[in-house]
């Protein structure tokens, strides 16, 4: 937890509101999401008892397994669920745009939109993967074949579950990181956990949140003691009460979902939302391409050279999704402000024109002094970066401290155009106040790695030959 973060929930327990701790919004919210409230029964495996679901806050459509422990049940809920969230998914397959790649030289096209699906915490997220591993490799033919849309409907689930894994995505949403990324309660992380709960806390404060603990849950658990009254006698004996039990308990939580998103909407949206947004319209693009030209299913568990690559891409992910929050919201960089790793000052000197010919062929290095009365933790050599010029570096010279403030002197480079005289407005002018950092949103390239068939045999490589093999 952050030093601001920490602040924050003691002014909101002082308050008894949630205060906020984001002053823009940090992910996409799509004008029509589909809101998807997975329950599951207690006691058994990620087995479904009903979800309720729609893309419209008028008109949910509510799917009930009448007895959880029945196979072909299970699988008749999940064909139901494939019917009505698969077409979904699919209808943003239609027009494309081409976006320009390799400097310009050539374009590949993406789909102009994605879905976007809302489930109501962590627990609704993992509810989907699960569902997607048990059913994606399910048979159409055979024994217990299954309609063609339960596999296609396990493949987008693993699909959707996997990119929740990626920061900063907005394909699958959950509301309570959702929220919690943008306000602070005070009440414990734990606590927070409690999609009605922390809903409270944002719109009615402390109290509303106390009565918001016994009230219906969010699924995918349900509570024990509505198993044990309310629900286990109606699995004994079926009847159509139990769809108007299970309505009942999940119409909050769905009304609460669809106000967490008007909640959200009405934040600003930060300047880099756009491009992740980008990067999920290119995720689902490539999906689609990948269902329409081959269709084989995801694997079980990534390869060992798999694996490490999409470690380093969430690595390399999360890295830029935390300097672009940064760079979106003072409020977020202000963190980063008091560690030292940024720090706001003010230019007093500036020589734009600067040349430095030291080596073979000159080149324009403009330097400023900037003076700050904040701490500065920056040695010489340093590299830092504004965000008012994402593209341009600035190299720490000198760090003098002085009775008035510390004068730090830089040299710049890159997003001052091609020649030797700067462009109009991209060296920093004498009164200018700057925000400058130690984050840099510069691409990281990634590792080089082996083909999996020059691996060793224990990383899926080929086997060894016997006469490799150890004598015993």
């Amino acid at each position: 937890m952050s030093t601001l973060v920490a602040l924050a929930r003691a002014h909101a327990l002082a308050a008894g509101r949630a205060q906020p701790i984001a002053t823009v919004r940090h992910l996409h919210v799509h004008d029509r999401p589909l809101v998807l409230i997975p329950l599951a029964m207690a006691g058994e495996a990620n087995a479904p008892l009903a979800a309720l679901l729609g893309d419209d806050v008028s008109r949910p459509r509510l799917l009930v397994v009448g007895q959880p422990r029945n196979r072909d049940e299970r699988f008749a809920f999940t064909a139901d669920l494939a019917d009505a969230v698969v077409p979904y998914l699919e209808s943003f397959a239609g027009a494309t745009e081409a976006v320009p790649v390799d400097r310009g030289r050539d374009v590949r096209h993406r789909f102009v939109d994605a879905p976007q699906v809302w489930v109501p915490n962590p627990g609704g997220a993992d509810f989907l993967r699960l569902l997607g591993r048990s059913t994606r490799f399910r048979r159409v033919d055979g024994d217990h074949p299954v309609p063609p849309s339960v596999p296609r409907l396990g493949q987008w689930l693993t699909f959707l579950a996997s990119s929740a894994e990626v920061p900063g995505s907005s394909l699958l949403v959950n509301a309570v990181q959702a929220l919690g990324s943008h306000w602070a309660t005070g009440q414990s992380a734990a606590e927070d956990a409690h999609f009605g709960s922390l809903f409270a806390w944002i719109t009615d404060g402390a109290r509303a949140a106390q009565e918001a603990e016994n009230g219906p849950v969010a699924g995918p658990a349900t509570d024990p003691a509505f198993d044990n009254e309310v629900l286990a006698p109606l699995i004994a004996s079926p009847s159509p009460a139990m769809a108007g039990v299970l309505r009942d308990l999940l119409t909050p939580t769905w009304e609460r979902m669809w106000k967490s998103i008007a909640l959200l909407r009405e934040l600003p949206v930060g300047a880099r939302v756009g491009l992740r947004w980008d990067s999920d319209r290119d995720a689902y693009s490539a999906f689609v391409e990948h269902l329409t030209e081959d269709g084989t299913p995801q694997p079980r568990r990534d390869g060992a050279v798999a694996a490490a690559a999409r470690l380093q891409r969430l690595e390399n992910a999360a890295a830029r999704y935390a300097v672009q929050r940064a760079f979106d919201d003072p409020l977020v960089m202000a963190d980063h402000r008091l560690t030292g790793a940024a720090f706001g000052a003010e230019v007093t000197l500036a020589k734009a024109d600067r040349i430095d010919d030291s080596g073979k062929r000159p080149v324009l290095r403009p330097r400023i002094m900037v003076t700050t009365t904040e701490t500065v933790r920056v040695e010489p050599g340093a590299s830092l970066t504004s965000p008012a010029r994402p593209s341009q570096k600035a190299k720490v010279i000198s760090v003098t401290p002085g009775p008035a403030g510390t004068d730090v002197l830089l040299e710049l480079s890159g997003g001052m155009g091609r020649k030797l005289v700067a462009e109009p407005g991209s060296v920093p002018a004498v009164g200018e106040r700057l925000l400058l950092t130690t984050l840099s949103e510069a691409y990281r390239p990634g590792a080089a790695f082996p083909d999996p068939a020059e691996t060793p045999w224990t990383h899926g490589g080929p086997p060894p030959h016997r006469e490799d093999l150890p004598v015993a």
